[in-house]
């Protein structure tokens, strides 16, 4: 059986009054005297009335509804951020939609495209590891849909965007492990064109410059698709113990990344030595790894709401905004046993 929502003109008949009578005093018209309001109101809550919400958007020319893309819902980071952006979108009237890409360009632009035509008010958008092309978002940004980015930021496109401050994440690990000793640290990666990536990158460089160690590229390694396929992980882990020069520690810069090198490597036969290893994660379960994971972590849920709020300044703004701002928060550096130097 089909379901038939409740309408006006359902509660005009019952109540043996007018539509755009039961309209207004459903709106609050001071047309309407407060003994038919109140029949009115009492009435719709009694058979939980809710107004129709195509009907609402094509009076309002607005949704209420704002699209979320991130790459994967799982990943503890976007979880999170999730969780910050709904604590400011429903506050405001807004629903959300989100949709996940598990780091594909194709599922990337497919999602945003079906938002776009579903009339969403804004997008809340992390790129995917494959997004390369910008294009069709830049489009779409400037036939005028509010967009902004968190986290895996366009730099091209100029809207508000709400990072955290990679450089200083990765360069803070960095010296947390020379500091212990070790010398010759590893770093995984996401792709290489990604903001996160290459900011990241600079951190763990400069750290090591700082401490006069040679940067050594043999030493880095790029995950294409962020974590989200194992063997490309896994290959990447058996490259760098392949060589002549295998590293002491590791800093990976994802939390899938992080979560999927842990297992390669328990299970990989052929490292034989302890490494040290530190990551990027927010997950709330680094402390039953063994050893505990030292983690940088990222104020994910900050970022989703302060991501929310500069999205709802676009949409309701009197004037077109015309300039824009990063906003950039500060990550923590967790210190556990898996990036300390084992004890004697």
């Amino acid at each position: 059986m089909k379901y038939e929502s409740v309408t006006i003109k359902d509660i005009a008949q019952q109540l043996n009054l007018s539509t755009s009578t039961v309209s207004r005093a459903l709106r609050g018209s001071y047309e309407i005297s407060s003994k038919t309001k109140k029949l009115v109101v009492d009435y719709a809550k009694k058979i939980n009335y809710q107004p129709n919400p195509i009907a609402l958007s094509l009076k309002e020319r607005r949704s209420h509804s704002i699209g979320i893309i991130v790459p994967e819902i799982a990943n503890s980071f976007f979880s999170q951020a999730i969780d910050g952006i709904e604590s400011v979108a429903y506050k405001h009237g807004y629903h959300v939609n989100i949709s996940q890409t598990h780091e594909s360009f194709e599922r990337e632009m497919i999602n945003v495209q079906h938002m776009a035509s579903r009339s969403m008010d804004g997008l809340l958008v992390s790129v995917s590891a494959e997004t390369n092309d910008s294009s069709y978002l830049k489009n779409l940004h400037e036939r005028g849909l509010p967009i902004v980015f968190f986290d895996r930021i366009i730099d091209e496109i100029d809207t508000y965007k709400v990072v955290c401050d990679n450089f200083k994440g990765a360069y803070n690990a960095t010296t947390h492990l020379i500091k212990q000793g070790y010398k010759n640290i590893a770093h995984i990666t996401s792709s290489s064109h990604l903001f996160i990536t290459k900011k990241r990158l600079e951190g763990y460089k400069k750290a090591l410059e700082d401490y006069k160690i040679k940067f050594n590229e043999n030493l880095v390694r790029y995950c294409d698709h962020g974590g989200m396929d194992i063997e490309e992980v896994r290959n990447n882990i058996i490259s760098l113990f392949s060589s002549k020069n295998a590293p002491d520690a590791i800093i990976s810069a994802g939390d899938r990344i992080t979560t999927v090198m842990i297992s390669v490597m328990k299970n990989q036969s052929s490292i034989k030595k302890k490494i040290a290893y530190i990551g990027f994660s927010n997950s709330d379960l680094t402390d039953m790894f063994s050893p505990s994971l030292s983690v940088v972590r990222q104020p994910a849920f900050e970022m989703g709401k302060t991501a929310m709020e500069l999205l709802i300044k676009i949409i309701e703004s009197k004037r077109p905004i015309k300039e824009f701002e990063t906003k950039t928060m500060e990550s923590k550096i967790i210190i556990k046993e898996s990036s300390l130097i084992p004890k004697k």
